[in-house]
């Protein structure tokens, strides 16, 4: 039987393994962890469940998918329910802002809290929904790097439509002159932290990104998000794939111009094909020292990273949901500080994500578990310890002052998560969130493809290569790479 090594056990690795047996391979998977799901994993603390990474789900059908491909049904495996509230927004002004799942209602509430004309909002929506309908095939479901994907009708029409696209100016100067209401640009810039990029920066083309949140809206698993990679993973192991925990891949094995298996823990293990859902990175400096190096490619500027609360706190807030977000008075300032300075703004934006609002068995009655995540530069070797310290009380003040309440007193059970433990635990380099930045217009054609140039059989999927970071795209790169591989 043909055999394909699937290296890393993260969401894109589970896909992929799960997509190639079911294309008739014998699939291993190498995990250098004891646990599967790299960043979407789950952990307590006392009497608290956190999951550790991802915590927006939206586009659930891409799970869905990989059961129905499988001839099973999805509801069988896996259930979530979609939220009346994607988010509760907070600024330091006042203003407060419910972000609806329903249009309609989202854009009565923009027009009744921040005096925007429907019409207008309308207006940006549709554009923005525009640019996915025009793109999605391109950049989002083929592969960005074969020709034939040029030369289909869909991609001939975008190519047509560049100039709608944006590309040429910043999302914050695209959403500042369509919408000008300076509490909603900043609630529009925001969508790019999703790919862990700059809104200043990263070009207009990144509204198609709030079009998704919007259109396909935002869900919660019924047992939280570790139970997306729960799933997969019995999946996988019912499509017969074979798991190797606390196995780390320390070489590909490269027979002229060929990748023909892996080495794990001195041990040789051949297959006909080899994929990594490894950062490419570390995949070509640690896996493949001695093959060409793409540096053009492996030297783009890193995404931005986190610092991650979690913390169970033992008091109840009705005024939260799952998904809340207090902004920076001064955002530009504070990604001025994360991608020029590397270093943490004074008045940092704060998410708090909280699953016990779904999940109510992942905190005690009466309590609720935190999830407290502030953007961060990339590990370029900054003291995390004493950052995260000042951070804290930021953090504190900030949230003090929202919600009228000491925090501090009522948090029973702490830990942090750095960007240098980011970087250690799941091997992601320098501890960006989402590989390469998408501050360059042409970032998306500058990450690496889903396959080698310079090595038949070697392929790669994951956050790190083409089309992106985040749950739905690691999920589509595993749907292009299995495109790329022919029946054994």
């Amino acid at each position: 039987m043909t055999k394909a090594i699937v290296i890393g056990a993260g969401i894109g690795g589970l896909a992929t393994a799960i997509r190639l047996a079911k294309k008739g391979y014998a699939v291993e998977v190498f995990e250098a962890n004891d646990y599967v799901g790299g960043k979407l994993s789950t952990f307590t603390l006392g009497d608290y469940r956190f999951d550790a990474g991802p915590s927006l789900f939206t586009m659930p059908q891409f799970v869905d998918d990989l059961f129905t491909l499988c001839g099973e049904n999805p509801t069988d495996f896996f259930q979530y329910n979609r939220k009346e509230v994607a988010c509760h927004y907070f600024w330091e002004d006042g203003k407060r802002l419910t972000a609806y799942g329903d249009r309609e209602r989202f854009v009565k509430e923009v027009e009744a809290e921040l005096a925007v004309p429907a019409a207008t909002l309308k207006r940006y929506l549709t554009r923005a929904k525009k640019k996915f309908d025009r793109t999605r095939t391109l950049f989002l479901e083929s592969s960005l790097h074969k020709w034939q994907t040029y030369l289909r009708k869909e991609t001939l029409i975008g190519i047509a439509n560049y100039f709608s696209f944006e590309i040429d100016t910043s999302l914050n100067d695209v959403n500042t002159r369509q919408l000008k209401e300076p509490h909603l640009v900043q609630f529009y810039n925001r969508f790019a932290t999703y790919n862990g990029s700059n809104p200043y920066k990263t070009p207009g083309m990144m509204t198609l990104v709030q079009h998704l949140e919007q259109h396909y809206g935002t869900y919660i698993p019924k047992k939280g998000m570790g139970e997306i990679t729960a799933s997969l993973y019995a999946l996988a192991k019912r499509m017969g794939v074979g798991f190797h925990l606390s196995s780390p891949v320390t070489e590909i094995l490269v027979e002229n111009k060929k990748a023909v298996g892996v080495c794990v823990k001195e041990a040789k293990h051949l297959a006909d094909l080899v994929v990594s859902n490894m950062d490419v990175v570390p995949t070509y400096r640690k896996l493949l020292p001695n093959q060409t190096q793409p540096e053009k490619v492996l030297s783009q500027e890193r995404s931005s990273s986190a610092v991650i609360f979690y913390w169970g706190v033992g008091k109840s807030f009705s005024q939260l949901d799952l998904h809340n977000i207090f902004f920076s008075d001064d955002y530009a300032a504070e990604f001025a500080a994360i991608f020029n300075t590397k270093t943490l703004y004074h008045d940092p934006t704060i998410y708090v994500n909280i699953t016990s609002k779904d999940v109510p068995a992942d905190a005690p009655e009466g309590k609720e578990n935190w999830f407290v995540m502030i953007n961060a530069p990339h590990d370029t070797g900054q003291d995390w310890k004493a950052i995260a310290e000042q951070l804290r009380e930021w953090v504190f003040a900030k949230l003090n002052r929202n919600l009228e309440t000491d925090i501090a007193p009522l948090i029973e059970e702490e830990w942090v998560m750095t960007p240098d433990i980011i970087a250690q635990r799941t091997q992601s380099y320098l501890g960006a969130l989402y590989g390469a930045s998408s501050n360059d217009k042409m970032a998306a054609f500058l990450r690496h493809p889903n396959f080698s140039r310079e090595i038949s059989n070697m392929y790669f999927c994951g956050g790190s290569v083409h089309p992106g970071g985040g749950i739905p795209l690691c999920l589509l790169s595993a749907k292009i790479v299995s495109d790329l591989i022919p029946a054994p």
